[in-house]
């Protein structure tokens, strides 16, 4: 399972990159590959236990 707030986008404006990057849609900002290993649950990680990010937007509202 892939974290639904991730994306890969091959431009951010008018810079445009050979190849796509892990985009944080929760965050509104890029993130670093070792992050992106999270929300892809790689390496025994899952994004909805391991991540603050993600934590942080799916808490229900008060």
């Amino acid at each position: 399972m892939t974290c639904p707030f991730l994306e890969y986008r091959d431009a951010d404006g008018e810079m445009r990159f050979d190849t796509g990057r892990a985009y944080c849609t929760a965050a509104s900002r890029f993130v670093q590959p070792m992050r992106a290993d999270v929300c892809n649950d790689r390496y025994d990680l899952d994004h909805s236990r391991h991540c603050e990010i993600f934590l942080a937007h799916e808490e229900p509202a008060p």
